[in-house]
């Protein structure tokens, strides 16, 4: 505690580095993921193409992707964001893909009946149906999210809170290491905690 006190300010420093890739990768990661789910849950063909490629995305440790992202995009925020992208664009997909599939088919042949078109279908039934899953990987994605920026700085970077950790280790300041740990572990909760209350207030029929 007294490392992270007196460190603050260069802790605080580094952590807004290290924020900004987690929230940037985050962004475009679950967009792209919900885009994916999309396009995969209305072309059957995609879906048989795309998925695959999302699987073997998981099967490459990202500590062997992250050196090679540094070389292609350079030392800036580029890789590090590609980085994290790549690391919860799959659970956002898959989790979105599995909320339009849960829906059940009377619900739709119904409003099919009633006249409604796929966009309708998808706005009333299939969207509201997938939010459960869908803030159930993004709990998840935000600690990916500040985890990914960490290790991508560990690899190649000049800031950040990965750049921190990598030079405190190597000076064997061991307390300082720790104070990185502890707000990592702060940053990763309040993410957590600000996806909750979105959900509370996207999903207000769960409300207690």
């Amino acid at each position: 505690m007294e490392a992270f006190i007196s460190d603050f300010h260069l802790l605080m420093f580094h952590a807004k580095i290290t924020l900004v890739e987690a929230v940037m990768g985050l962004v475009s990661g679950v967009s792209l993921g919900i885009v994916a789910a999309i396009f995969m849950d209305h072309f059957k063909n995609v879906k048989d193409a795309l998925y695959p490629v999302l699987v073997l995305t998981q099967t490459v440790p990202t500590v062997a992707i992250a050196p090679l992202l540094t070389i292609w995009f350079g030392f800036g925020i580029m890789p590090k964001v590609v980085l994290i992208v790549i690391t919860i664009f799959f659970p956002v997909s898959v989790a979105m893909l599995n909320g339009f599939s849960s829906v059940d088919a009377d619900e739709i042949r119904l409003l099919r009946s009633m006249g409604a078109n796929q966009f309708q279908i998808f706005t009333q039934i299939k969207l509201p149906a997938s939010l459960g899953d869908f803030f159930s990987a993004l709990r998840i994605a935000v600690t990916y999210a500040v985890i990914g920026a960490v290790i991508s700085e560990w690899l190649g970077g000049f800031v950040g809170l990965g750049v921190y950790m990598t030079r405190v280790r190597k000076s064997y300041d061991f307390d300082k290491m720790f104070a990185v740990i502890f707000l990592i572990s702060i940053i990763s909760l309040l993410l957590v905690a600000v996806v909750n209350v979105i959900e509370k207030y996207s999903m207000p029929w769960k409300r207690d």
